[in-house]
């Protein structure tokens, strides 16, 4: 059986695929919950480039 889950990269919660983002830099999946709190760097993307893009630290 096919699932179409995810593990986010932010959180590491498994989502559905469908129900998430990219990250900003690296097209990595952030979940939903990640993403409305303002989260649009993977955790190594924030760590790479600095906070900025982020409310909250990886």
């Amino acid at each position: 059986m096919a699932t179409d889950s995810m593990i986010c990269r932010v959180c590491d919660n498994e989502e559905r695929a469908s129900e998430g983002y990219p990250c900003d830099q690296c097209g990595t999946f952030i979940c939903l919950i990640c993403f409305f709190k303002g989260v649009v760097r993977c955790k190594d993307c924030t760590v790479k480039f600095g906070a900025a893009g982020s409310t909250e630290n990886a």
